[in-house]
């Protein structure tokens, strides 16, 4: 798999690029899955917001973006992979990236789709609470726990 993995701040974008992002979130979460909410939420520009994107051959495969990546609580989400990508573990590299990308020290949460938690566990995450529905999908809050330092 020759695929190149981009990871940009809001200012490194460029427009081509953050309209790829947004297009591919677009069709992933309000077309295929049916689902009518803001994605446009304002924090895709926010300081501390890193954009991690899978390309090949120029064409964007998956997307996952990580708010307040420095901080001791940052949130994982808006992680969208193109149908045809879908099974090639891109998704899987870039979520390895975006874990990688926060302090050792950070409690990393996200919102999961309920059938993604067993997927999202591979990852250290673990369900921290009470399904809830988000805008007609299901969800479950998971959090990773911040790695203890070694004495």
């Amino acid at each position: 798999m020759s695929v190149e993995i981009a990871i940009q701040n809001p200012e490194d974008l460029d427009t081509q690029r953050l309209y790829a992002l947004l297009k591919l979130r677009t069709h992933v979460f309000i077309v295929e899955q049916r689902s009518s909410y803001p994605d446009l939420d304002g924090l895709d520009l926010a300081e501390g917001t890193v954009h991690l994107s899978a390309w090949e051959d120029g064409e964007l495969l998956c997307t996952v973006r990580i708010l307040d990546v420095h901080g001791e609580d940052p949130h994982i989400g808006r992680v969208a992979t193109k149908l045809e990508a879908r099974g090639r573990g891109v998704a899987g590299m870039l979520m390895e990236r975006a874990v990688d990308m926060c302090r050792t020290d950070a409690r990393i949460h996200l919102g999961a789709q309920t059938q993604l938690e067993g997927w999202y566990g591979k990852f250290g995450f673990e369900r921290c609470g009470e399904d809830f529905d988000d805008d007609g999908i299901m969800h479950l809050p998971m959090i990773r726990k911040a790695v203890a330092a070694s004495a």
